[in-house]
């Protein structure tokens, strides 16, 4: 019961604005692909930190550092050509993407990416 209350902590942790960029580093790194999920997603996730989670093995993972709004554009960029269509239709439909990493989306070998990337331009 303790182990579940602890990981239950740890993810309400990851996804609280308030938790500070330290608590935020330190919880990337966890075992469990939610915590690093819910710190991918977290406004308040050091730049660098979220350049370390766009290289996470979970693409669900990648794909909330796709859809945060505060992911520095080069590694938005750098998303944009992921293996995964999932991963690159949320960079497609984040509005911070850079209109160069914009351009091969509408270009992409799946339908749903290149529409998001329609959208946007």
């Amino acid at each position: 019961m303790a182990r579940k209350t602890r990981k239950a902590s740890k993810r309400e942790q990851a996804e609280n604005p308030n938790t500070s960029p330290q608590t935020l580093t330190e919880l990337a790194r966890d075992s469990d692909w939610y915590v690093r999920y819910r710190v991918a997603g977290n406004p308040n996730t050091p730049h660098q930190v979220l350049a370390e989670l766009a290289k996470d093995s979970d693409g669900n993972v990648r794909c909330c550092v796709a859809e945060n709004p505060n992911t520095p554009a080069q590694v938005l960029t750098e998303l944009a050509r992921d293996s995964d269509e999932d991963v690159r239709q949320c960079v497609a439909e984040n509005p911070n993407t850079p209109v160069e990493a914009m351009i091969p989306l509408l270009q992409d070998s799946n339908e749903d990416v290149r529409q998001a990337a329609l959208r946007r331009i």
